[in-house]
């Protein structure tokens, strides 16, 4: 699943892939069953360099004007590079999205479902998507309710036609994040999910613990924003 490094590695990186290798060993996982998402948002291209460099591949972005204005250059520079959107999605921003990035983590309401239907059909091309969950239910936060969870993933595959690939949350940042995780792979196991993106910087271990293919990290690569 993840590219091979093939140099010497910044130090952010080589830290976070000795954790992804620990967690993974003491959950007996393979570490291929995990793919690291290096969250670029707000770098610059002098930033995000040197971890391509290295060989990393995959990157995460919040926002899909940002990605548009740094990424195309790079992605020609580093043949292989795929993107991310890890961040809320507008209706509006659609195509873009579907033309720009390889995943999509944030498809969590009807408008998306359709806009996005249209745009994979339009442009023949098909992200990897998958469902945001908001496990905290936090009015503040982007994500279907886990409640509507298996009814919402029904109609995104009957109504709208949209092959979804798992699901993603982010815990409430005052929570323990175990137990968030644990429902969201227990939704994704009675929907036939495999894929399930949990953990960031501060607890991506503990989503490995629980099951994370896809893990979000960003400050304790790049550093501080």
């Amino acid at each position: 699943m993840p590219t091979p490094l093939t140099k010497s590695l910044p130090n952010g990186l080589a830290e976070v892939e000795q954790d992804i290798a620990r967690a993974c060993k003491e959950a007996r996982r393979e570490r291929a069953s995990v793919m690291l998402i290096a969250v670029s948002k707000t770098f610059d291209a002098a930033a995000i360099s040197p971890v391509l460099d290295a060989g990393h591949r995959v990157f995460g972005e919040n926002r899909v004007q940002e990605a548009k204005a740094k990424w195309p250059a790079l992605v020609s520079a580093y043949p292989g590079t795929a993107l991310h959107l890890i961040g809320p999605l507008q209706s509006n921003k659609a195509k873009e999205a579907v033309a720009l990035f390889d995943a999509i983590h944030s498809v969590d309401r009807p408008s998306i479902c359709q806009a996005l239907a249209k745009e994979i059909n339009s442009q023949n091309k098909r992200p990897e998507l998958f469902v945001q969950i908001n496990t905290g239910e936090e009015p503040q936060k982007a994500g279907i309710s886990p409640g509507d969870a298996d009814a919402f993933i029904a109609s995104c595959r009957d109504k709208y036609g949209l092959v979804i690939s798992g699901l993603m949350c982010i815990p409430p940042v005052n929570e323990a994040p175990a137990p968030h995780f644990a429902l969201t792979a227990k939704i994704a196991a009675r929907n036939g999910l495999k894929n399930l993106s949990m953990g960031m910087s501060a607890d991506f271990a503990v989503a490995i613990q629980m099951g994370a293919t896809h893990v979000r990290v960003g400050s304790a690569i790049f550093g501080a924003r």
